[in-house]
């Protein structure tokens, strides 16, 4: 498995602009808002997934979306989702939970996962996501995000999660 070494000499190889912080670890969304605020860009939460027909899927959105998890699967053609299993992560991604990263997709050389990328971030110039640890973030452009998934064989499927949730609670017709 790539190691946050690994990755970011990657990223050099593959003449991807980026740039590391290192801090302390971070676990879920809303900690660390102070090493946020000094890092610009848009920040990220990543969810491992398994669906009810056992595919993988790693979603990667900007921190503040709400995603929902009953309504997306018609969306992204699943099946009903629940978390993902650390053991699984780990032999798939190579990263522990509060680590989940779409840098992990480096690891990920069978292409078991499918990448789900809130527009929000694909939009975004700047992105920060952990480089395969959650003790630092790393900063790349679009151009450099682009040209990673590229590099790993990864064609993300792109989700509005914002017009997603402006379309209100799901109702039975």
């Amino acid at each position: 498995m790539n190691t946050r070494d690994d990755l970011l000499a990657f990223l050099d190889a593959h003449q991807i602009s980026h740039r590391t912080v290192d801090h302390p670890a971070v676990f879920r969304v809303g900690e660390g808002e102070e090493i946020k605020a000094g890092l610009p860009g848009a920040h990220t939460k990543n969810l491992f997934l398994k669906d009810a027909k056992d595919r993988l899927w790693l979603i990667s959105a900007a921190d503040r979306t709400t995603i929902d998890l009953k309504r997306l699967p018609p969306v992204i053609g699943s099946a009903r989702l629940s978390f993902g299993r650390e053991d699984l992560m780990v032999e798939i991604l190579g990263v522990t939970p509060g680590s989940v990263t779409a840098f992990a997709l480096i690891n990920d050389v069978e292409r078991k996962v499918t990448f789900v990328l809130d527009k929000a971030l694909a939009d975004a110039p700047l992105v920060n996501f952990h480089p395969l640890t959650n003790t630092a973030t790393t900063a790349i452009d679009q151009a450099g995000l682009r040209t990673f998934f590229a590099a790993v064989g990864v064609t993300p499927l792109i989700v509005d999660f914002e017009a997603m949730a402006a379309l209100g609670p799901q109702t039975l017709g």
